[in-house]
């Protein structure tokens, strides 16, 4: 199994045991790097993420959001959207090179 190198706000807030709102204000403050992917959803580097758990830094909180199966496969879609794309046009022109003939 492959760790993606970025982890989304939601999985980010729950390493570093943090709510989203006090994340993005870490953000804001600039304590914490952000990058924007497609240029609407926002990631943070996992190395970024968990080094600031390590420095401690950060106070914890108690809020923990569940990152459901309906956002994993919205992810998973969003960023492999190109991929699924182009297996689909390989595929679609395999079908016509071997039986469309």
């Amino acid at each position: 199994m492959t760790t993606s190198p970025y982890v989304t706000v939601r999985e980010s807030s729950q390493i570093l045991g943090v709510s989203e709102g006090k994340l993005m204000t870490l953000v804001d403050e600039k304590k914490l790097q952000a990058y924007k992917i497609a240029g609407q959803y926002l990631r943070f580097k996992r190395e970024d993420v968990l080094r600031m758990k390590a420095s401690g830094h950060v106070e914890s909180e108690t809020v923990k959001f569940a990152y459901t199966f309906q956002e994993r496969v919205r992810d998973f879609l969003v960023y492999n959207d190109f991929y699924i794309t182009s297996l689909i046009i390989i595929l679609g022109l395999l079908y016509i090179i071997f039986f469309g003939g």
